[in-house]
This record gives C-alpha cells, sequence and structure tokens, in this order.
C-alpha cells in the first residue's frame, strides 16, 4: 500500500500583471491563473521553488 503524500493548497492572492513573464508562467505552471483559484499540489521539491518564486503573488497552506 502506497504512503499518503502530503500535500499543499496552493491559492493565488495576487494578479502577475506588472511582474516578469517567467512568474505568470510559473502560476500557469502551477494550475493558477486567476485570483482566488485554488489547486492542490503534492509537497515536493520541484513545487516548493515553484511557490518560492511566486511567494508574494500565493498563499499556501498545509493539508
Amino acid at each position: 500500500m502506497p504512503t499518503a503524500q502530503k500535500t499543499l493548497k496552493v491559492t493565488q492572492t495576487k494578479s502577475s500583471i506588472g511582474f516578469k513573464s517567467d512568474q505568470a508562467a510559473t502560476l500557469r505552471a502551477l494550475g493558477l491563473g486567476k485570483i482566488g483559484r485554488s489547486r492542490e499540489q503534492v509537497d515536493n521539491a520541484a513545487v516548493r521553488g515553484m511557490l518560492f518564486k511566486v511567494k508574494h503573488l500565493v498563499s499556501v497552506e498545509e493539508i
């Protein structure tokens, strides 16, 4: 039986307008793109790196 992985609930809180285009692309890669949209992501190093890049545009909570 596989072990359950930790998940993070990521919610976009600010627009990517006025920020670098790679930050907008990171939001899209996370499944976001509109303010208020939320997605659940697996808690791993790749996702943590993406969240660090756009930490000023999102809020994160552990589930």
